[in-house]
């Protein structure tokens, strides 16, 4: 029964599944909707990455693909210890990895900060291992940056909706802010699973609270 269950923590240190040494199944080499390169371990010069985990990637890479100045995105699993795992471990809760989206964008057309303000409007960023109706772990939020300019900018746009949602009567943020772990790509069918199927699942569990003006 490795997969039946919907586990709301994290396993315990040493008690992740094994995963395995490399990815074991094919992607595609372009991005269904914008045409550029699926998988972006190498990124073009001039271009940054962005990694967050906002529940169900189906429609949280949806999101992301449209926005100007994204030049590619992806979905996969990240903040966990399992390597190269299935979706089907992930949802196991035995591997500590939440669903990703990898967002590679160009900062002189779409700067970090207007992307971190999108993350926290599109869901609800205070309610721990779940989004909505799904629940698990694979579903906590989740900002993972790449620099430390990345650092600064979502610790402080998170200290700021934190209070904006505080103000309303809101739980506080249980959003985890940490340096990028390890990402990796989910199955080719998951890839911009929305534009292969277009009337497929959206969970857009939102607090419907609009990103604050700053300053």
């Amino acid at each position: 029964m490795l997969f039946s269950r919907r586990a709301a923590t994290l396993p315990a240190p040493g008690e992740a599944l094994a995963g395995r040494p490399e990815r074991p199944f094919h992607l595609s080499e372009r991005h269904l909707v914008l045409g550029t390169p699926l998988v972006t371990d190498e990124v073009p010069e001039g271009l940054e990455v962005a990694v967050f985990g906002l529940g169900c990637f189906w429609g949280a890479e949806e999101i992301y693909w449209q926005v100007p100045g994204v030049w590619s995105t992806s979905v996969g699993y990240a903040g966990g210890e399992t390597p190269h795992p299935s979706y089907e471990e992930v949802c196991s809760g035995r591997t500590g990895h939440t669903e990703a989206v990898r967002v590679v964008y160009d900062p002189t057309k779409v700067d970090y900060a207007t992307l971190v303000k999108t993350f926290f409007e599109v869901h609800d960023p205070t309610q721990g291992m779940r989004q909505g109706n799904d629940v698990g772990t694979q579903y906590r939020s989740a900002i993972y940056t790449t620099t430390p300019e990345q650092v600064e900018v979502a610790e402080r746009l998170t200290k700021v909706y934190g209070e904006e949602l505080a103000r309303r009567g809101y739980d506080p943020i249980t959003t985890e802010v940490a340096p990028a772990p390890p990402y990796y790509y989910a199955e080719d069918h998951h890839q911009q699973y929305l534009a292969k199927n277009p009337h497929g699942y959206r969970c857009h569990a939102t607090t419907g609270v609009p990103f604050p003006t700053e300053g």
